[in-house]
């Protein structure tokens, strides 16, 4: 039977990819962006393609939104909350104003949509939220403190969803896409704070250098992503966590290892805070 997708930020990118690859395999997509014309210029007039206006940090919009997918397929069977920007400058560079745009839509957009689109997915019993987070979210980097905090709250937000939904017969999965070649280090997509630091230019300055050397040329295929969301989606038991790219792989395993190996070296100290009730 074919699905119903919600797709946030559709019309370019990583969620473009995704929608089309759904849409050629016979589903039904609703695509959503800010300006809904960019997706029909990008995916086409198709009839299982419904594009919808959605500023996913306006929730009234994004609840019209949910019940517009509800109205035209019926249901929604799997949310894609993709839209988001990256924000790259050392802690102290970036201002209040930049970390307050980030988090409107990496973190309070995706809970505004997902609370728009959870009522519909609770009444028909079943359903698979994914969750884009990063490498990011599992692993701080020097200069994407700020944007990587936004991705562990999708984390933390995604691992309570999966217990709290589980019962209702319902998914949710944090995917993890390492470095892939999509418009993430484009300027609509990457926000760069213009402060700058000397102190920090062995660290984030080097990441600076590389982020503006990279775009496009990052190992991972896109095409190859949204294929293996589409494995993903169709799994009777989906995973809490999917991390795509060997990047993210061995950036896992890595930090595992370290968090493994401080433990046990302060293990003592860590346990030593126990006592017995008076």
């Amino acid at each position: 039977m074919a699905k119903t997708w919600f797709i946030t930020g559709a019309s370019r990118g990583l969620g473009a990819v995704i929608a089309r690859q759904a849409l050629e395999r016979g589903d039904n997509v609703v695509a959503t962006a800010r300006a809904p014309e960019a997706v029909t210029q990008t995916l086409g007039e198709r009839p299982n393609l419904l594009a919808v206006a959605l500023d996913v940090t306006n929730e009234k919009q994004a609840i019209a939104a949910a019940e517009a997918a509800v109205e035209r397929f019926g249901r929604i069977d799997v949310l894609i909350n993709n839209a988001g920007f990256g924000l790259l400058g050392a802690v102290e560079e970036v201002t209040a104003l930049e970390v307050e745009r980030v988090y409107a839509t990496n973190v309070f957009g995706l809970l505004a949509v997902t609370r728009a689109v959870l009522p519909h997915m609770r009444r028909q019993r079943s359903g698979h939220i994914l969750n884009m987070s990063s490498l990011g979210g599992y692993a701080a980097s020097a200069g994407w403190g700020v944007y990587g905090s936004t991705k562990f709250a999708v984390e933390g937000i995604t691992e309570a969803l999966a217990l709290e939904l589980k019962p209702l017969g319902i998914h949710a999965t944090i995917v993890e896409p390492g470095f892939f070649r999509t418009d993430f280090l484009d300027a609509r997509s990457l926000s760069v704070s213009p402060s700058k630091i000397d102190d920090y230019k062995d660290t984030v300055g080097a990441m600076r250098s590389f982020a503006s050397t990279a775009n496009h040329a990052q190992p991972g295929d896109p095409a190859k992503l949204a294929q293996a969301l589409m494995v993903l989606v169709d799994a009777s038991e989906p995973p809490v966590r999917m991390p795509f790219g060997s990047d993210t792989v061995r950036r896992i395993e890595s930090k595992n290892a370290f968090v493994a190996q401080e433990l046990a070296r302060w293990r003592d100290l860590a346990v030593s805070t126990d006592g017995t009730p008076a």
